[in-house]
């Protein structure tokens, strides 16, 4: 309820711990259609399924997973001033050494150091003003974000072994080659009624238009998103699906530069979420594609091995669906083509789903332990999906097989369905409750300024 009360908390309803059933209550008593929970014509469904010993790797088996993951959290900074909101985000990658944690399955007791060693990560973290608060003072909330995530691209570094570039050196290797970043991004000016297509180089420049300051990260088009009202989470998260997946362009053109011959074609690079990208960001889809497509024509084999791995949504839930019946088996792979799609999606153009979002494929496979998981797959040429269906045939996925290898060698039972590698890089870039969010509230109020004044020091008499 808007009501404040005088310990500074918003009123609660009387009786709130009974509205979760009163809502579930009330939606019993309501006709709606939910995909996952009709599984109709059995027999169609068992036709696009394929079993496991289909697919035979070519080559050796993986012998590292490296997985990358991210998290955000938005916080109240100043009391008294419930607007004033800051944000965090960040991105980590875990390594995980497959042979290392497969010696361990013949151990009565699992060892932890030999787990610890198994297992290393690494962190990128950025942090921003999100709403109410701003860069400086004269600017709106989208300059002001504008500027705070052009400072962070420039200052921010993802440091592994020999990997040292800044997130936008990251930007511009993505828009150009492995080994040949880009000189220049295409960017949209962000001047309502300008709009001008202009080639912004890393140093930025003038809209020769509207004579506004123009950043290379404005690329990325996450102000857009961004209100004078509200906290701006959305934005936030867009913001940290960037950094993963430079974080994952970073690692695995790491791999590609040192050890193409070796390291490279034996890592699986796993996304945690679909190889997809949501809102303004989406254009970045295209890019990477492109971007692994052209790394894989250069590199032995059929490496890079890149996966996304999804936890939620409504293909998750129709896969469990599928085993909970029994349908889907140990060992068996679903192929989601149109058909399958319409199902899940109840989509009126399902031949055209994913072309605007997705670079790679989904499929769904449960694990010869009974895992049921939702991988997204990049094919090494051509569109995943696209205005005529895409690529739905699993035999142009030569990754395919190698992937799903890993997938049944790394169950975790951290969570459900879940994989070691995923776990351990979310593990890492999981943001604590607790005391980890008062860490967070001292760093804001610092990097904001707050701490140098109380708060009745700025009261006007």
């Amino acid at each position: 309820m808007p009501y404040e009360t005088v310990s500074g908390a918003h009123e609660l309803a009387s009786r709130l711990g009974h509205s979760t059933a009163a809502v579930r209550a009330v939606a019993d008593q309501r006709q709606f259609y939910v995909p996952a929970e009709s599984l109709r014509d059995m027999e169609d469904i068992q036709q696009k399924i394929r079993h496991r010993a289909d697919f035979q790797t070519s080559g050796p088996r993986l012998s590292a997973a490296l997985a990358v993951d991210g998290s955000y959290v938005v916080e109240r900074v100043r009391d008294g001033l419930p607007s004033v909101l800051y944000g965090f985000a960040q991105a980590a990658a875990a390594y995980l050494n497959l042979a290392i944690l497969e010696t361990q399955r013949a151990e009565r007791f699992v060892d932890p150091y030999e787990i610890e060693r198994a297992v290393n990560t690494a962190l990128v973290t950025l942090d921003l003003p999100v709403a109410g608060a701003y860069t400086r003072e004269g600017v709106d909330i989208k300059t002001s974000w504008r500027e705070a995530i052009d400072q962070l691209f420039r200052t921010k570094k993802i440091e592994v072994n020999r990997l040292n570039q800044t997130l936008l050196e990251l930007l511009f290797l993505l828009h150009g080659a492995p080994g040949e970043p880009a000189i220049t991004v295409p960017v949209n000016c962000p001047t309502e009624d300008c709009s001008k297509d202009v080639r912004v180089p890393s140093a930025g420049l003038k809209c020769d238009t509207c004579e506004t300051w123009l950043f290379p990260t404005d690329v990325l088009r996450i102000s857009e998103e961004v209100s004078e009202e509200g906290s701006n989470q959305s934005a936030l998260g867009r913001l940290m699906s960037v950094v993963e997946l430079l974080v994952l362009v970073g690692l695995a053109t790491l791999l590609w530069e040192q050890s193409r011959q070796e390291l490279l074609p034996a890592t699986l690079f796993i996304v945690d979420g679909p190889l997809a990208m949501y809102g303004p960001p989406a254009k970045l889809r295209g890019r990477a594609l492109d971007y692994f497509q052209k790394m894989s024509s250069t590199t032995p084999g059929a490496a890079p091995f890149v996966c996304g791995i999804e936890k939620t949504g409504v293909m998750v839930d129709y896969a469990r669906q599928l085993a909970r019946h029994n349908v889907l088996k140990p060992g068996d792979l679903l192929v989601c083509d149109e058909d399958i799609i319409a199902r899940v999606t109840n989509a009126s153009n399902a031949r055209a789903y994913g072309k605007e979002t997705y670079w790679g494929r989904k499929f769904v496979y449960r694990a010869l332990d009974g895992r049921v998981i939702v991988p997204t797959v990049m094919p090494p040429h051509g569109a995943p999906y696209d205005a005529h269906g895409g690529q739905p045939d699993p035999k142009d996925y030569p990754t395919l097989a190698s992937i799903l290898d890993v997938v049944d060698r790394t169950g975790s039972s951290m969570y459900a369905d879940g994989i070691i590698p995923v776990a351990a890089a979310h593990g890492k870039a999981a943001f604590p409750i607790g005391v980890g969010t008062d860490v967070l509230r001292l760093v804001a109020t610092t990097r904001l300024g707050l701490d140098r004044a109380s708060y009745g020091s700025n009261v006007v008499r």
